[in-house]
């Protein structure tokens, strides 16, 4: 057994979104794409992965949770490009990291979740277990991995134990149990407008029918809905956030500023990369419905941000924020329901096309 190994030339770029930022650099690193390496929005808006799920708890740190993805864009991507996927999960530590081992030996990056307060090069408090990291290496002698993340530019040496609890975190919003994605890539890639097709067609899904509890469970809090009922529920609640104490509004109103703009959503709530990606597949395929997508997913990721600029106005009172707020939250559902008009006419536009 090795005692270090380091994939070579590994393709990074920092990204938007940890699971995006991720899938991007290892279809790069596969050599996969349609006009040469794809940009994180195509991989986004690809994975067919849109969704929203919002909850308010005061058994929560911070008090709420707003998330604008569904749970298996990691499983989704792959098997939508032809791929096959196995998520591996274990409460051995030793067994995740033979997993991990096995592949970085193999010359294969290594995808897995880590807890965003156990990765010292993150330097953050809060806990959130579901976070994207690629193990690309490491170093028995030096006791470190090799760790790409969206957030950093270089390659991160992170200590083993400080990985084996990033890679063991009970946290929000689910234990990691040493996930580990084992994928194998197809050799080359389907055409665009057929994976465009089904993943428009399963992002409007996830809105308007959510089936399948998403990253985070709603119905574990007394304020709690997914897709489209969500941002309803965010428009009511905001209205109510008046009754409350200043110091309880300066934390949600700053959480929820955080969770659209900052929680690793590539900006206007995981819309911004949907829009970019819609451009990729209208630019590649042509297709006019994909454009006027594009032009939905930007005017819904620009309500979504102008929401959490009223939120973080730091020169404004809380009370004329929370105000500010909840005009702009009022406009959410309207425009979150023509994007999921605007996905559902774009495929079936491209699936009419691709036969």
């Amino acid at each position: 057994m090795p005692l270090r190994t380091l994939i070579q030339d590994y393709p990074h770029r920092m990204g938007g979104h940890c699971g995006s930022g991720a899938m991007r650099d290892l279809l790069h690193w596969h050599g996969l794409g349609w006009d040469g390496p794809p940009d994180e929005g195509l991989v986004f808006a690809l994975g067919g992965a849109l969704g929203l799920s919002y909850l308010r708890s005061s058994d929560l740190i911070p008090p709420l949770y707003l998330v604008g993805r569904g749970a298996d864009f990691e499983v989704e991507l792959p098997l939508r490009l032809g791929g096959l996927v196995q998520v591996l999960t274990t409460d051995d530590p030793e067994e995740g990291w033979s997993w991990v081992r096995d592949e970085v030996d193999a010359g294969r990056p290594s995808l897995m979740w880590g807890d965003i307060a156990e990765l010292p090069y993150l330097r953050v408090q809060l806990q959130m277990s579901r976070h994207d990291i690629v193990v690309i290496g490491y170093d028995d002698a030096k006791g470190i991995a090799f760790v790409v993340d969206n957030d950093r530019a270089e390659v991160q040496e992170v200590p083993l134990e400080a990985l084996a609890r990033a890679r063991a975190s009970t946290a929000f919003p689910q234990p990691t149990r040493h996930c580990t994605y084992r994928i194998t890539w197809p050799r080359s890639v389907p055409a665009v407008a057929g994976v465009a097709a089904g993943a428009f067609r399963q992002s409007a899904a996830n809105m308007r029918h959510p089936s399948l509890h998403g990253i985070a469970d709603p119905t574990a809090a007394a304020i709690g809905a997914e897709g489209l009922a969500a941002v309803a529920q965010l428009a009511e609640d905001v209205e109510t956030w008046t009754e409350l104490p200043d110091d309880e509004l300066e934390i949600l109103l700053f959480s929820l500023g955080a969770f659209i703009e900052k929680a690793g959503t590539g900006g206007g709530l995981f819309r911004r990369l949907l829009a970019d990606g819609c451009t990729e597949v209208a630019r590649l395929t042509g297709d006019p419905a994909t454009a006027e997508l594009a032009v939905a997913a930007t005017r819904c990721a620009q309500t979504w941000t102008d929401t959490a600029r009223a939120a973080i106005q730091r020169d404004t009172h809380v009370r004329t924020r929370v105000s500010d707020v909840a005009s702009m939250a009022s406009r959410l559902p309207e425009v979150e329901l023509r994007l999921v008009e605007s996905l559902e006419l774009a495929a079936s536009s491209l699936n009419t096309a691709d036969h």
